[in-house]
């Protein structure tokens, strides 16, 4: 038996990562409940059976997993879900707006095919057995965690919230950056910057990121990142995910006036 590695001891959590000494893909957070566990994302296929054989050697009994858990519904989180929800025998666990990219197996809504950047991933469909809603409490053992819609990433991206820890999804990493936004993803902008608002006014310690190492709760570091997403809303760097596009409206203006530039 293999000693278990744990990230936060005093609240139960492990992430397979660290855990593995090497990287398996996404961060794969286990919630140790004593009795029973439950697994925050479980990544890629490929990854699924050398998860199931680490989790055996840190003697977790895979029939007492309750819970697999998407924080949403990216390929990169969730491909291996239907592989995982098989061999554990256990319930899937997703918001609402995740469930459908999840039971159809969407390639497009899960980022499993990106034509332009040669990326075609099979896309298993996978049944959703539990709905989470915004508030609603997961209890694993004699764990609690509360859920928190925190949309902007993706329609359907939860955030887990555990005493002094909160596990964030793709909301924000260490280094301030974010899920990737894009339209055909479904993405909101200002969805965004109210998730990373509802973060950064928590009293939490510690995120726990989906991708990168957990960190310390940065207030600077939010308010820096909100800041950027908050520019976003008037460029065009992201498209019809802007609000508006202000140098556009001043060329129409122009146009209109017959204002010519002037290059002197």
């Amino acid at each position: 038996m293999r000693k278990r590695k744990y990230l936060f001891p005093r609240e139960g959590v492990l992430e397979l990562n660290y855990q593995a000494g090497r990287k398996l893909g996404v961060n794969v957070y286990v919630i140790d409940g004593g009795d029973e566990f439950a697994l925050i994302d479980i990544g890629y296929l490929d990854a699924v059976d050398e998860i199931i054989d680490l989790l055996r050697a840190l003697d977790f009994k895979l029939s007492q997993c309750k819970l697999l858990i998407a924080t949403h519904a990216d390929a990169d989180h969730v491909q291996g879900l239907a592989r995982a929800k098989e061999v554990f025998k256990a319930k899937v666990a997703a918001h609402p707006l995740a469930q459908a990219p999840l039971e159809t197996g969407d390639e497009i809504m899960t980022f499993a095919r990106i034509d332009a950047q040669d990326i075609r991933l099979p896309m298993p469909p996978c049944k959703v057995d539990v709905l989470l809603e915004d508030g609603d409490v997961i209890e694993v053992g004699d764990k609690r965690l509360t859920v928190w819609h925190t949309p902007g990433h993706t329609q359907g991206q939860l955030a887990f919230k555990m005493g002094r820890l909160l596990f964030v999804g793709d909301n924000v990493y260490k280094d301030g950056g974010v899920g990737v936004i894009d339209a055909h993803h479904g993405s909101s902008i200002p969805d965004f910057i109210r998730s990373l608002k509802r973060i950064a006014a928590d009293d939490a310690e510690y995120l726990l990121p989906s991708h990168g190492p957990a960190f310390r709760h940065d207030k600077k570091l939010l308010k820096k990142t909100i800041d950027r997403l908050t520019g976003y809303l008037t460029l065009a760097d992201f498209g019809t995910c802007a609000e508006r596009w202000p140098l556009l409206e001043e060329w129409e203006r122009d146009v209109i006036a017959g204002n010519m530039p002037d290059f002197r």
